[in-house]
């Protein structure tokens, strides 16, 4: 007892690690709050860049829940589980602000992130052949086409058996007019188009016009209209086809679909029309709007590129003679296998414009207004193209008096814009549409087509109108027609010779 009395006290003595942890701790925390933070600040600067703040977007299975710009809030699971691949995917999209701004949604449109994150397992994962039929691979892709058609089909309101997978809406409309035409040939021999359709409708009709067919180009109205009673007019007891786009792609001009579906049905005559610019933007139903045919593309709706479909009818049941050989695939009518990831791509395109199709159709009205507006409010001798009352808000084609178009487009290399039809662009041509809309020739020189799309933001309209403002102006002020113009001159009664 007395030796351990002896023995001295030893107190312990706190000691400063754990003070030390605890900083540390705590300064752990701050940093990753801090880091946390800065994260999500940086998520916003990109996500602005590629003006996608409004939207919900899974990338590969993790969802970002994007509220409003007023809130900027990101989910915090989604930053610890995939915040190193959402940033290189942003900062590579963000990338594309050193480029010029994109207003040319006719020539086509930017994949949708939800349409490439459906994609990508197709690339990778599921690579299967979908017309490989003894094993699990051809199954898995098979499965996923038979869904993206049935996608497809819902959007026009048919069926998914009544869907053919394309490489576009060149093909479905080359398959239509050829194939309706070839396989009826020995009954019917005559086909009625418009003026203004897309080049690919109108090559084939001139080819099976050297083939012995007999093709009637029927002209349009000022507005771009067709005319019902020059059509009815038209048709005979020999007309096999009538093919009419839905929504030009130059000057965004409606036809009356239902009007001339219903003329046809009565006549017994089948019809085709061309929905490249209108599937995912306006409501389409082909059962009642009696169409027998449809051509449908991919990259015009946030799909990809190369995939398009055609829908063809089965009651009554449209006969197509199939224009090329090979394996039978698509009910023999499109030989060739069917690209898994791009079908896929499409049907997802499909789902998210029928989601997002009275949103965005508002949306692109208000800012196709506003793109007129600030125009038509600071610049004189502006003529929009086409039937302001029946044109698809999206599609905007303007002429600038007094300026010549290239030298516009030129000016506005900030701003991707186009003067006509991307297939016919290279021409130095004036556009036949608006040739056949009796738009003078000057008038049909100086024309810019605005492509307003789904991401398109209220700032890149203004910015587009004020330059497009600011170029006009100047371009006038170097114009001697102008300065005639200006100065009370009827440039109409001068006799222009040259030397």
């Amino acid at each position: 007892m007395d030796c351990c009395r002896s023995l001295p006290t030893v107190h312990k003595r706190k000691t400063k690690y754990p003070n030390t942890l605890n900083r540390n701790n705590r300064r752990n925390k701050r940093e990753k709050k801090r880091s946390l933070e800065c994260t999500r600040k940086l998520l916003f600067v990109c996500y602005d860049r590629v003006n996608a703040v409004r939207r919900s977007i899974t990338f590969h299975d993790t969802t970002v829940a994007l509220v409003s710009r007023r809130q900027r809030k990101v989910t915090d699971a989604m930053l610890k589980m995939n915040a190193s691949f959402f940033i290189s995917y942003l900062f590579a999209a963000s990338n594309q602000s050193l480029r010029p701004l994109y207003l040319d949604a006719q020539a086509t449109t930017p994949l949708d992130p939800r349409v490439l994150d459906a994609m990508l397992p197709y690339l990778t994962s599921y690579f299967g052949n979908p017309h490989s039929r003894t094993h699990a691979y051809g199954w898995e892709s098979e499965k996923a086409v038979e869904n993206a058609r049935a996608s497809v089909a819902k959007i026009i309101g048919a069926n998914p058996k009544e869907i053919i997978f394309t490489s576009g809406a060149t093909e479905s409309n080359n398959i239509a007019v050829k194939g309706v035409a070839k396989f009826y040939k020995e009954k019917k021999n005559h086909i009625v188009t418009t003026q203004t359709e897309h080049k690919c409708v109108l090559d084939s009709c001139r080819w099976l016009e050297s083939e012995g067919f007999k093709v009637t180009y029927l002209p349009v109205q000022k507005t771009g209209l067709v005319d019902i009673n020059q059509l009815e007019e038209a048709l005979t007891n020999d007309t096999v086809l009538v093919s009419v786009m839905t929504v030009n792609n130059e000057i965004g001009v409606t036809q009356p679909i239902e009007e001339i579906g219903a003329l046809c049905r009565s006549k017994g005559i089948f019809f085709h029309t061309d929905a490249a610019q209108a599937v995912g933007k306006i409501p389409l139903d082909v059962d009642r709007m009696n169409i027998d045919l449809m051509s449908i593309s991919g990259h015009k709706i946030y799909g990809p590129k190369g995939i398009g479909a055609l829908y063809v009818r089965r009651r009554p049941r449209v006969r197509v003679e199939a224009i090329q050989s090979g394996g039978g695939q698509e009910r023999g009518l499109r030989s060739g296998t069917v690209p898994t990831h791009l079908a896929v791509g499409l049907g997802a395109a499909c789902d998210v414009a029928m989601k997002e199709l009275e949103y965005d159709h508002k949306r692109i009205t208000a800012l196709s207004k506003r793109l007129v507006n600030r125009i038509m409010s600071q610049l004189t001798n502006v003529v929009i193209n086409g039937d302001p009352d029946h044109t698809y808000p999206g599609c905007v084609n303007l002429s600038f008096a007094f300026v010549e178009g290239e030298s516009l487009l030129m000016a506005l290399k900030d701003v991707a814009l186009s003067s006509g039809s991307a297939c016919t662009s290279a021409s130095l041509e004036p556009s036949y549409v608006l040739r056949a809309i009796g738009t003078d020739e000057d008038l049909a020189h100086s024309s810019i087509r605005f492509g307003i799309g789904r991401f398109t933001t209220e700032e890149e309209i203004d910015f587009t109108a004020d330059k497009c403002i600011q170029h006009v102006k100047r371009l006038r002020d170097m114009s001697p027609l102008w300065e005639m113009y200006e100065a009370g001159i009827d440039l109409k009664t001068i006799k222009w010779t040259q030397h």
